[in-house]
C-alpha cells in the first residue's frame, strides 16, 4: 500500500507539471492568438501528454519486462488518445452547451481525466507487482547464496 501512495504520490507531481502546460498552453493560444478553445485545448493536450509520456514512464510506472518501447509508447498513446476524447468531450459539454468559462471546464476535465490515466497506465502499462516480485526472488536467490556459502564456511568447507 506504502508503494501504491508513493507512485500517486509521484504521479501527482508529474500531473501537476503537465497540467501547468496544458493549462497554461492553452490560455496562451485563446487568448494571446485568437484560438478556438475546443482547438487550443486538444494542442495543449498533445503537448502535455509529450512531456507526460517522458516523465511518468522515467518517474512514475516501472516498465514491463518483456515490452518493447515502441510497444509500452503505442498504448500509451491509445490511452491519452482515450483521454484526449474524454477532455474534448467534457470541453464541449462545459463550455459548448453549458455555457462554463473554458478555464473552468478545463480544470474540471483535467480531474477526469487524471483519474482515467492513472487507472489505466496502472492497468496497461506498469509491471508494478511484477517487478516487486522479481525483486523478491532475487533477494531470496541472494539470501539464500549467502546462507549456503556461510555454512560451507562454518563446516569447514568452502563456500561455493
Amino acid at each position: 500500500m506504502r508503494k501504491l501512495i508513493e507512485q500517486i504520490m509521484k504521479f501527482g507531481v508529474v500531473g501537476v507539471i503537465a497540467f501547468v502546460i496544458d493549462y497554461g498552453l492553452m490560455v496562451l493560444l485563446t487568448e494571446a492568438f485568437g484560438v478556438d478553445y475546443l482547438a487550443s485545448a486538444t494542442i495543449s493536450f498533445i503537448v502535455s501528454v509529450t512531456f507526460n509520456y517522458f516523465a511518468s514512464m522515467r518517474y512514475v510506472f516501472t516498465h514491463r519486462k518483456g515490452m518493447s518501447r515502441r510497444r509500452e509508447f503505442a498504448i500509451f498513446v491509445i490511452l491519452s488518445v482515450a483521454g484526449l476524447i474524454i477532455n474534448d468531450a467534457c470541453m464541449y459539454l462545459g463550455t459548448g452547451l453549458l455555457a462554463i468559462d473554458y478555464r473552468v471546464t478545463k480544470i474540471g476535465a483535467t480531474v477526469i481525466v487524471m483519474v482515467w490515466n492513472f487507472v489505466t497506465r496502472k492497468k496497461f502499462l506498469d509491471a508494478g507487482d511484477e517487478a516487486e516480485q522479481a525483486e523478491e526472488s532475487l533477494e531470496h536467490v541472494v539470501r539464500e547464496a549467502r546462507g549456503a556459502a556461510d555454512a560451507g564456511v562454518r563446516d569447514g568447507r568452502p563456500g561455493r
